[in-house]
């Protein structure tokens, strides 16, 4: 497994070491003592998994302290999108977002701890998200930043995403 860290500090784009032949491919997804050598030592203790259609965004998303969750994250089937947003607000990069293609083909995941918001928009029908969280869903923990906010930038590669009406009225990232 190699892991490589980008200029938001924590966040790793993780490939694993994939095992191909005439029948198909195996690959670890997950290995506790793998992810231990790459400096990963968090408790995961919740799975997810979503399925959507080509062109559904969702995000901005995080969950607020006490509650914040580190995710593990990976393409089942189809392809994505992923952007994080540094909200540590004593951060350097605060503000700053990230950008990554994770799809069924590339198999590439990406850590991301607690302090930044998620979100991703599919590239393809039927794409199958998975991700592993750190702590447990609490609604009332539960956050979001307006996707298209100007002030963040993020160029989604799309115009017009199917978001849900929670995602279309979400703050601005001033008012975090």
């Amino acid at each position: 497994m190699e892991a490589n860290e980008i200029f938001l500090k924590g966040i790793l784009i993780i490939k694993p070491k994939v095992f191909e032949d005439n029948r198909g491919y195996f690959y670890e997804s997950y290995n506790q003592q793998e992810f231990s050598h790459l400096g990963i030592n968090d408790s995961f203790v919740q799975d997810n998994q979503s399925m959507s259609d080509k062109y559904v965004l969702r995000g901005l998303h995080f969950q607020k302290e006490p509650f914040a969750q580190g995710k593990l994250v990976r393409v089942l089937q189809g392809a994505v999108l992923d952007v994080v947003v540094d909200i540590r607000k004593n951060s350097p990069t605060y503000g700053n977002h990230f950008k990554q293609v994770l799809s069924e083909a590339n198999k590439i995941m990406l850590f991301i701890p607690t302090g930044f918001a998620h979100g991703f928009v599919t590239l393809e029908d039927k794409t199958v998200f998975f991700y592993k969280c750190t702590q447990f869903y609490n609604k009332d923990s539960e956050a979001s930043i307006l996707w298209n906010d100007p002030k963040l930038a993020i160029d989604w590669g799309i115009q017009n995403p199917i978001v849900s009406e929670k995602d279309a009225k979400a703050p601005l990232f001033e008012n975090y």
